[in-house]
This record gives C-alpha cells, structure tokens and sequence, in this order.
C-alpha cells in the first residue's frame, strides 16, 4: 500500500477561511472551515498546487478569474462522484446556473437521477474551483451549499451581477 502526502494551507478570502489540500496530482480538498489557523504543511509535490488554487480563487473573487486551471485530484473519489463533478464543470460556465436534473441529463442518464446527482455534489471535495454553486433546484430556488446560501449567493452574483436569485 502507497501512502501519498498531501500538503495543506489555510487561506483567508473576503468569503471566509478555506483549508485547501493538494496531493502530487491535484486538489483533493478546498473547504471552507471555521479556523483561522489550520495547521499548514508544505511536505511534498501537492504544496505547488496548494498555492496555485490559493492563488487563482483569490483572482477568482477579484473578478479577474473565470475558469479555474489548476489540476484536481479525482482519485480521492468514487467513479460516480467525479463524473458528475467533471460534467458539471464542462457543463456550465462562469455565470451560468444548471439543475441537478439537467447535470444527469448531460451524464446519459435520466433527469429522475437528479437525487443521485445531489449526493455526488454534496460530498464535492473542491468547492468553488469545482462550481456546485451554480447548481440550482429545477424551479431556479438556490439549495444547499457547504459554504452556506450566503455564499452561493455570493458566488452567483460575482459571477452574473445582473441575476440576483432569491434566496
């Protein structure tokens, strides 16, 4: 059995604190949390990419970002899990929105698997640079965020300041 470092950092953003995790392939974590001061390492290949994603979400929330480059690790995942991850982000663009039926849709699969398609998103490890915050509910109702509504709302309205969804 291999064992992987994974380097980790905290990072301040206007939105709050995220704990950011990258192995030697990619992102495995961004997260929000409530401390501060999570411990920060910088053991191993993943710090490079640990920085990048710090890096770009901050041009991100500037405005001066729309698409995300640095490298995620899918194999933290299951099979399912990341491929809905990956079709929501080639299936939407910076100020779109999509419904958790219209991503199983774009999957093959019927829109009646949109349940299916919430719990992939709902266990999504790379918030913000994988956007579940543009997935909506089928009647355009914001729902669920592990950031909370505050700040789906937040990311919706820096990415298409002319649509403001009620929250």
């Amino acid at each position: 059995m291999t064992t992987m470092t994974i380097a980790r950092t905290a990072h301040a953003t206007r939105l709050g604190n995220l704990t950011i995790e990258a192995s030697a392939f990619g992102l495995t974590r961004v997260a929000f949390t409530a401390d501060p001061t999570a411990p920060t390492t910088d053991l191993g290949f993943g710090r490079a990419h640990a920085f990048e994603a710090g890096r770009q979400i901050d041009e991100y929330l500037a405005g001066a970002r729309r698409n995300f480059t640095v490298p995620i690790d899918w194999s933290r995942m299951s099979a399912f899990d990341a491929i809905v991850l990956q079709t929501l982000s080639t299936a939407t663009g910076y100020g779109e929105t999509i419904s958790y039926g219209e991503i199983a849709q774009h999957m093959g699969r019927p829109s009646s698997d949109a349940r299916k398609v919430g719990g992939a998103l709902a266990r999504n490890r790379v918030l913000i640079i994988v956007p579940c915050h543009r997935v909506v509910a089928a009647d355009g109702a914001l729902t669920g965020y592990a950031g909370g509504l505050s700040v789906k709302r937040a990311l919706l309205d820096l990415e298409s300041p002319e649509l403001r969804l009620a929250l």
